[in-house]
């Protein structure tokens, strides 16, 4: 960026923050406008900043900046609606899906339809019990939104209709392959691939099997990476006492 910028009250989520030199942090903010940026925020860790209490995840902003380079100045942040109360899974889940944009997203790439589903899906954390399937809905439509869509619909190679009998090994870079077998990390039933494709995220067995799919293909696209936050929620889940069987699977 070789030109100055001056952004006034653009609605924007802190995806992440780091302390910078004494008492100043750096943001990386999703905007609805203007994509993924990084802003400094000056003398913001101090106690007696009001902006100590603004400056964290899932807190919806509106921010002002001005940037000479690829990393701008915070000059203003105010709260654009009321906190979020994420606790337990739902905020080690909204962990996730900030750190999954933190990988995915390009700075000072606008993605408005990426910003829309992000403001939809933490809300939706914090209000529905099924936390799982929200994840699995979020995961779908933002890899569809990256030009990465998960093909469920049709064989690759040929594009013929994917036929409810058959099995298919789900390659990431072609998609459904018809083959023999009905065993694999990624083989599944026909009519299973057409359920994930209509989200019938309430039977267990395709909330499972979507996991299985989707898990493979962000492992993919993110070059083999683990994301810590995945991590970090499967050990939660690992130690956990006789957890209900009737529980849906977050991370399994």
């Amino acid at each position: 960026m070789s030109n100055s910028r001056r952004v006034q009250q653009q609605p924007a989520y802190i995806l992440h923050r780091r302390p910078f030199r004494d008492s100043s942090q750096i943001i990386d903010v999703i905007t609805r406008d203007f994509g993924a940026v990084a802003l400094v925020a000056r003398a913001s860790r101090g106690s007696k900043s009001r902006l100590a209490g603004l400056l964290r995840p899932f807190m919806p902003l509106r921010v002002s900046w001005v940037a000479k380079s690829d990393l701008g100045t915070l000059t203003g942040a105010e709260a654009n609606g009321p906190p979020l109360g994420l606790k337990g899974d739902a905020l080690m889940s909204a962990y996730y899906v900030n750190e999954l944009l933190l990988y995915f997203l390009h700075r000072h790439d606008p993605q408005p339809e990426i910003f829309e589903l992000y403001s939809q899906t933490i809300p939706s954390l914090c209000s529905d019990a099924d936390i799982a399937s929200c994840l699995r809905n979020f995961e779908l439509e933002l890899l569809s939104l990256l030009g990465y869509a998960v093909n469920l619909g049709h064989e690759a190679g040929t594009g013929d209709k994917i036929d409810p009998a058959g099995n298919y090994e789900y390659r990431i870079d072609q998609g459904p392959v018809p083959v023999a077998r009905s065993d694999g990390p990624l083989v599944f039933r026909g009519a299973m691939l057409l359920a994930i494709a209509a989200r019938e995220f309430d039977d267990p067995e395709v909330l499972r099997s979507a996991n299985r799919l989707l898990r493979a293909a962000v492992t993919h696209h993110l070059g083999g990476k683990e994301l810590q936050s995945r991590k970090v929620l499967r050990e939660i889940h690992r130690g956990r006492i006789a957890p209900s069987q009737d529980r849906k699977p977050l991370d399994e």
